[in-house]
């Protein structure tokens, strides 16, 4: 096939020429076919019509053979667009559009993502169009909303050139989603401060009183306390200048966080999630409804109770029983194994409606996403399970692509409560082939089951001597194990089960990112069975490709691939 027909009966807003535009990029990228317009007769037809439903579409049959994708509106018409690719089937020089037929509407108004944009990872360090085109491709699973933080810490005020850098980048992320008609939203902490921030108004971090068991973690000592003469002036002045530099954008969430970081120990703010955080969130809230009316307050309970006790319940007796002017959602996660239990069994504080913050890219695993692709449905299933049903949607926290499938099918919760395997297939479907889905998702349950692992780098000794402990003089592995590991001796059958649906994927298929990170997951899981968790050059090289793909060359020990240059640090 040299081409495929394309008539949009849609009025041509700047909306649906980018979505034409995405329809036809993706399709050249996975079979080399163009698309050429038509104003007769085509094989795939773009339109409008009202009453479908909230952002949804339908798929339809259409004249003399046509496949017709009509949205409810400009959205819709793009989330059928995504539906579409992922059922048709792409081969060299050969489109077969799908054969999925029906109307689809989502059942929960925030579809989000937040990208953790910090530590030099992928959205940090990227090529800019490349994560330009990312956010594009989230729009076609159904996200409509994205979430980026300035994170004011590393910087001397707003006019500091580094700030000002990110800034631009932050900005032209968020104008490529509202170009596809993804609202922004905006990550901010109550008590922030810049790296200049006085250091007479600084938070307090300590414990062992007022009834702190452990100072909040994950604090860069920036912070500023509301309860001290003129650090409320200091949050809301340093606030407002953030909120103008975004004020032209389609901005519909604003998050006031409270702890990792966040957070103030003092007498005068503790509890802090029932004190000082709101001393803070209540006048930033309101200066957020002034400067940007249009914007949900998102009220965050993140790592309440971590430092104190009872955190939760003196929330809800500040909050009360009433629905605040202060707060529109309510923000609810942890990073553990469980959904915090306070709101299932004792409801949501104000009556808010509840978002969650799932966490997709840290989960049982440093470096996080070093090691490839790190698939996690049934986990991402059970926490569903256990509070979806009392979700208004929410944002899966990101630290770049590796966790690609695992945002799929966080979006896919939100649409309508998918099944995440029933995800996972066709995810698998789409970017391997129909015919090897089924051993590919054999093959991600394995590395689920084989997830867990952490690495152990010497601590003790001269820079020397662990450069000889990790880099042997003669090659080889390394002399000490690196890697705490998980049962990988079902390593080489996941490995066996990527080649066989390798081998039934179309070359592009094959060189396609998301892709390339499952089959060397698969491969350095059987690189470290082979080591006993000890690293070596065969390791280093696929540690060195993971890094390629997510652009983390120069990223934080955390978001880095574990290759053995990274254990000695001169």
């Amino acid at each position: 096939m040299q081409a495929i027909s394309l008539r949009v009966a849609a009025k041509r807003s700047a909306m649906v020429r980018k979505t034409v535009d995405i329809l036809r990029y993706q399709v050249r990228q996975r079979s080399g076919v163009g698309i050429q317009e038509s104003a007769g007769q085509a094989q795939v037809v773009l339109d409008v019509r009202p009453g479908i439903g909230t952002e949804g579409f339908a798929i339809e049959d259409g004249p003399a053979g046509a496949v017709a994708i009509v949205g409810s509106g400009e959205r819709g018409l793009l989330y059928g667009v995504g539906k579409f690719l992922r059922t048709s089937r792409f081969e060299e020089g050969r489109f077969a559009p799908g054969g999925w037929r029906g109307v689809s509407v989502p059942t929960r108004p925030v579809r989000g993502i937040y990208f953790a944009s910090h530590f030099h990872n992928f959205y940090h360090d990227a090529p800019l169009e490349r994560v330009q085109r990312y956010v594009e491709e989230l729009a076609l699973w159904g996200c409509n909303a994205l979430a980026v933080w300035f994170d004011m810490h590393h910087f001397r005020g707003l006019a500091d050139p580094a700030a000002q850098a990110m800034l631009a980048r932050l900005r032209a992320i968020l104008q490529t989603a509202n170009s596809v008609g993804i609202a922004g939203a905006l990550t901010t902490l109550a008590n922030e401060g810049y790296d200049d921030s006085p250091e007479f108004l600084r938070a307090a971090w300590t414990a062992g009183h007022d009834g702190y068991r452990a100072p909040p973690g994950g604090h860069y000592h920036r912070e500023v306390c509301p309860s001290t003469p003129g650090g409320l002036d200091y949050i809301l002045r340093t606030r407002a200048e953030m909120l103008d530099a975004f004020v032209d954008l389609d901005v519909r969430y604003v998050w006031i966080w409270p702890y990792d970081q966040g957070g103030c120990t003092c007498s005068q703010c503790t509890p802090w999630g029932a004190n000082g955080f709101l001393k803070s969130a209540r006048p930033y809230a309101a200066l957020v409804r002034r400067i940007m009316p249009q914007a949900k307050i998102v009220l965050s309970t993140w790592y309440f109770d971590h430092f104190i006790q009872d955190e939760w319940e003196a929330f809800a007796r500040a909050v009360g029983t009433g629905k605040p002017d202060y707060a529109d959602y309510l923000m609810v996660d942890d990073s553990g194994d469980v959904f915090p239990q306070y709101p299932l069994q004792h409801g949501v504080p104000g009556g808010l409606a509840m978002l969650n913050f799932s966490e997709i890219s840290m989960y049982r695993m440093h470096p996080w996403g070093g090691y490839g692709a790190n698939p996690l449905p049934r986990h991402i299933q059970v926490i569903w399970d256990s509070a979806g049903a009392h979700l208004a949607g929410g944002f899966p926290y990101s630290e770049g692509i590796f966790e690609d499938l695992n945002k799929a099918i966080s979006l896919q919760h939100y649409w309508g409560d998918r099944n995440a395997m029933d995800t996972a297939r066709e995810y698998l479907a789409y970017e391997a082939s129909p015919e090897g889905a089924g051993e590919a998702l054999q093959a991600v349950e394995i590395m689920e089951q084989q997830h867990e692992r952490h690495t152990m780098p010497p601590t003790e000794g001269t820079a020397e001597q662990i450069r000889q402990l990790v880099y042997p003089p003669h090659g080889g592995p390394a002399k000490v194990p690196l890697f705490r590991l998980p049962d990988l001796s079902r390593a080489s059958e996941c490995q066996a089960l990527i080649e066989a649906a390798e081998a039934k994927m179309t070359p592009q298929a094959r060189k396609g990112w998301r892709w390339r990170m499952l089959n060397l997951r698969a491969r350095i899981d059987v690189g470290l069975y082979r080591t006993g968790g000890r690293s070596d050059e065969q390791l280093d090289a696929l540690f060195t490709e993971v890094e390629a793909i997510s652009f983390v060359q120069n990223g934080s020990f955390s978001v880095s691939a574990p290759s053995r240059r990274l254990f000695v640090h001169p």
